[in-house]
């Protein structure tokens, strides 16, 4: 097990070097250099010698890169001229907002999906296993902006339930102001998951079912319910963890497309927003503290992949 998770981190820090070199590179390639980008295109040769000495931009490739790698340790993702801000702070305010958006659509996604993949097992082949399948393929092909936008359209101004968008205040638990505004950010950001996931439970449950495990446990006179839920459910679940580390990603980027979507205040909608303004150390960075909190919870995948399969704790898989 050791070693599978030290492989695991070894990889994930490949990732996040690799991920931190592309965006150090890409402020290199600005037209015009970053001092360009900064002063604006009316900038003398002069302002911007100037500017590249005082930044250390006239250093050799690999000693930018060195320091730039130290600001990461002490959270210096550069500055926002356009906001004159620091990239962190800006971030910072807003981070624990996409956080939480994020985490309560995985929270939701695993309560909902998971018992009703078992429940369209234990139905399946009835009408209600058909009509649950067709409903997730409708989420599944659902564009997340277009159901966003439906949402606001049926619950906010034909019904008047809830609120368009959060409030914008910095306070990271200003969205609980009022929580209702929070429903339709979740079940967007949710309703596609919920949709793979559920049909990922229901196929790796009917995997587990035709094992010949399971017709040993019948065999021995077990219970259907003791079979599905004290057998196959545990080894269904398996895969169901690759996906969830494999859908970090996708969530993370829908994130971008709800927040923007209800005007939520997280970290997507300041990346579109800053993307708007020019403000390229803002973009960057925000792509930069996203990869990092992908990479860490692809790794709590890892760790719950452990728990639930023996056979990596005692060696049995190589992976």
């Amino acid at each position: 097990m050791t070693a599978y998770l030290l492989r695991r981190l070894a990889q994930a820090v490949v990732v996040v070097l690799g991920v931190v070199l592309i965006v150090f590179i890409l402020y290199q390639v600005v037209p015009g250099g970053e001092a360009r980008a900064v002063l604006g295109p009316r900038a003398t040769p002069r302002l911007i010698r100037e500017f590249n000495h005082v930044n250390g931009l006239t250093q050799p490739f690999w000693v930018q890169f060195w320091h730039y790698l130290l600001g990461l340790f002490q959270l210096h993702l550069g500055y926002a001229y356009t906001y004159t801000e620091p990239v962190w702070t800006l971030i910072k305010q807003r981070l624990f907002k996409t956080v939480l958006l994020v985490a309560s659509s995985l929270v939701l996604t695993l309560v909902v999906a998971l018992p009703l993949g078992v429940f369209q097992v234990v139905h399946r082949y009835k009408p209600s296993d058909h009509l649950l399948t067709g409903i997730a393929f409708f989420l599944y092909a659902m564009p997340t902006f277009f159901l966003g936008t439906l949402l606001i359209i049926w619950f906010s101004f034909t019904l008047h339930w809830l609120p368009v968008a959060p409030p914008a205040g910095s306070p990271a638990w200003d969205v609980f102001t009022d929580p209702r505004a929070f429903i339709m950010p979740v079940l967007t950001l949710s309703a596609t998951s919920i949709a793979a996931f559920s049909r990922y439970m229901r196929s790796s449950v009917m995997d587990a079912l035709a094992e010949d495990y399971i017709r040993t446990a019948h065999a021995k006179g077990a219970s259907h319910r003791r079979v599905l839920y004290g057998h196959a459910l545990r080894n269904a679940l398996i895969p169901i963890i690759t996906l969830l580390g494999l859908s970090l990603p996708g969530i993370v980027s829908g994130a971008v497309i709800v927040e923007t979507v209800f005007n939520y205040p997280g970290m997507g909608l300041l990346a579109v927003q800053a993307a708007g303004d020019d403000a390229l150390p803002v973009v960057l960075g925000t792509t930069l503290v996203a990869t990092v909190a992908v990479v860490i919870g692809s790794l709590l995948a890892d760790v719950l992949y452990v728990i639930v399969d023996p056979r990596i704790r005692y060696g049995g898989i190589d992976r």
